[in-house]
């Protein structure tokens, strides 16, 4: 049925494209695009998408660091969800689980990798990327190539008369740009569904966010919009003349020890797809937030500054407060999810439920990497799981 499904949507996208822009085009690039949030299995997908879009490449640190060894732990059997206890193991397989990763005072205390998932495989991160981007951003911040109190437009001129004129960079970082967005799966004919299309059939990320219209007051509403990380991303590269690769392996993959060699989707005109195309290991992702729960020091040297991370994952205006957001009960830093908690916790979250999950009370680092095939497929909460999934990581914390 899932096979009849790919190919009847694959079957629109080529109508609605027109044949002969597709024959120009990757076969599995409109496939892939074409199946998300469809319920179309994906553990076949995130694990290679290198191999089917063009990509940037981040290469492994010549001086790769490896997590300690810890004391094994096993997982919780079930966790307390709404008053009812969850079990570990099924929803470890519903939700299409590739890896869990668990790091405890810088140790490994629990990995596992399941369906297409393995230490040394790549895994795509949606939206997690974001939270990489802003790290990037700090780190140019501490160099002063970036002032976040200034307008993204004095840095990238070509957004000049879009919603980004003369908005700040700190209400772009805290998805508070004011630009009209509509982030719904569901909609076929959503911004975020339509900034898809350009992953499937080609075109320019940087013209696309420069379309973009003002909806509201800059700073005063959280609205999540992919569209302002790829401004951010915009910003990144303007601000240091580098691309974002570039400037994120010198800065970031290098320093960090990075085991493997990272990739980035890039559109038609080699532009990061800074949203959410970021492709990496558990490991190499652990490490951001590794770095995160260090205050930005890594081994001894200081990668990004204390404040910018005390900075980034701390709500500091009502709007971003947890529980004000719109669509979601958490709240929002710079460019991490922040839950009502008294134990500092923030966390990096992708669709399909990838997570950068960050305890700097319990010296915690989670990372969970999936493909769940029915995420977004209702508007039902059961179709995401994530405030589920944060509760399994509050379950892990205090049996570890």
């Amino acid at each position: 049925m899932k096979e009849v499904i790919l190919w009847s949507v694959v079957t629109l996208v080529l109508v609605g494209s027109g044949l002969g822009y597709f024959y120009k085009r990757n076969l599995d690039r409109v496939a892939f695009v074409g199946t998300l949030f469809t319920g179309v299995e994906q553990y076949e997908n995130f694990n290679r998408l290198a191999e089917i879009y063009p990509v940037s490449t981040m290469t492994a640190s010549s001086n790769r660091f490896e997590f300690a060894e810890g004391s094994l732990i096993e997982l919780p059997r079930a966790f307390s969800y709404k008053d009812k206890q969850i079990d570990v193991e099924t929803f470890l397989s519903e939700t299409d689980t590739s890896a869990v990763l668990v790091i405890k005072d810088g140790e490994v205390r629990f990995e596992r990798y399941m369906l297409t998932g393995r230490r040394d495989v790549n895994w795509m991160s949606m939206s997690v990327a974001k939270s990489f981007i802003a790290t990037g951003i700090g780190i140019a911040v501490d160099e002063n190539l970036i002032d976040i109190h200034l307008p993204i437009t004095d840095y990238v001129p070509s957004l000049l008369g879009s919603a980004y004129d003369n908005v700040r960079i700190k209400d772009v970082l805290q998805m508070s740009s004011g630009a009209a967005w509509n982030e719904n799966y569901n909609d076929p004919n959503s911004d975020v569904m339509r900034l898809g299309r350009i992953m499937a059939i080609g075109g320019s990320m940087d013209e696309f966010v420069a379309t973009l219209k003002r909806e509201t007051e800059p700073g005063t509403l959280n609205h999540y919009n992919s569209a302002d990380t790829q401004a951010l991303g915009m910003l990144l590269a303007r601000a240091n003349g580098k691309t974002v690769s570039e400037y994120l392996t010198e800065k970031v993959w290098h320093p960090l020890g990075m085991e493997s060699d990272g990739y980035w989707l890039v559109d038609d005109y080699n532009v990061e797809l800074a949203f959410g195309g970021l492709n990496a290991t558990a490991r190499d992702y652990a490490k951001l937030g590794e770095l995160h729960r260090l205050n930005g020091k890594w081994q001894g040297k200081q990668v990004v500054s204390e404040k910018w991370v005390q900075d980034a994952t701390k709500p500091d205006a009502p709007h971003l407060m947890p529980g004000t957001h719109e669509d979601f009960p958490l709240g929002y830093g710079y460019q991490w999810w922040i839950p009502e908690s008294n134990e500092g916790e923030f966390s990096a979250i992708g669709v399909y439920n990838q997570f950068i999950y960050v305890n700097p009370t319990r010296n915690l680092v989670i990372v969970k990497l999936s493909a769940y095939s029915d995420y977004a497929t209702s508007l039902d909460e059961s179709a995401y799981r994530e405030i589920e999934t944060i509760a399994f990581f509050r379950e892990i914390g205090k049996q570890i």
